[in-house]
């Protein structure tokens, strides 16, 4: 006759063992009658509460997970100033398409839009992180650019830091997620930069 494992009080637990093991790993699925202790599906050996959710923890369900967990915690001023640096760069980015030569505006408007996409993966970063929404502090005074090819040099300049400072920030971070992210951020960075570049020799040659 097939022999199965039975608790003292005549049920055999190891079903459920592999039902929860699925559906609910870090809950305790046994009543109190059962004093704390479980038996493990694969073994039979008595395991305490801790250690049944041990052994039944599934990937992603950690309480300080592999991606965006503590090791990007000690990035969180880094990354807020990153999403007020892009908001800004957005602003400016507006303002000078608003008074670019046309045939510039809407790479302007292409790149500015681009700016506020970054703002919001930082932010989304953030609440990943945090469990919290983050409220940039960028005013919304008005923008003042100034003349055309001067505001493209200066535009270039903080474009080009922006990526470096990205590139600086991946090396300094030990999330992977968190550095594939900042990585990205780098090389868009620099392509605007390249693309201020480009409109700026159009400029002068005019």
């Amino acid at each position: 006759m097939e022999q199965t494992t039975k608790t003292t009080e005549g049920y055999d637990y190891r079903q459920y063992d592999r039902i929860w093991q699925r559906v609910a790993p870090a809950l305790e699925p046994y009543p109190a009658g059962r004093s704390g202790v479980g038996l493990s599906a694969q073994t039979g050996m008595e395991l305490s509460p801790a250690q049944l959710r041990q052994e039944s923890q599934l990937p992603g369900a950690e309480v300080d997970p592999c991606c965006m967990g503590s090791a990007a915690m000690d990035m969180l001023e880094v990354l807020t100033g990153f999403a007020e640096e892009e908001l800004m760069e957005c602003r400016f980015g507006r303002a000078l398409s608003r008074q670019a030569p046309v045939w510039a505006r809407q790479r302007l408007q292409e790149m500015a839009a681009r700016q506020g996409e970054s703002a919001r993966r930082l932010m989304a970063v953030y609440y990943l992180v945090t469990g919290e929404c983050y409220r940039p502090t960028v005013g919304c005074d008005r923008v003042c650019v100034g003349r055309w090819c001067p505001a493209l040099r200066e535009r270039y300049h903080a474009r080009a830091c922006s990526g470096l400072n990205y590139a600086r920030a991946a090396e300094g971070t030990t999330d992977p997620c968190l550095r594939k992210l900042l990585n990205e951020l780098s090389e868009t960075a620099y392509c605007q930069a390249e693309t201020l570049l480009r409109l700026l020799e159009r400029s002068l040659d005019r």
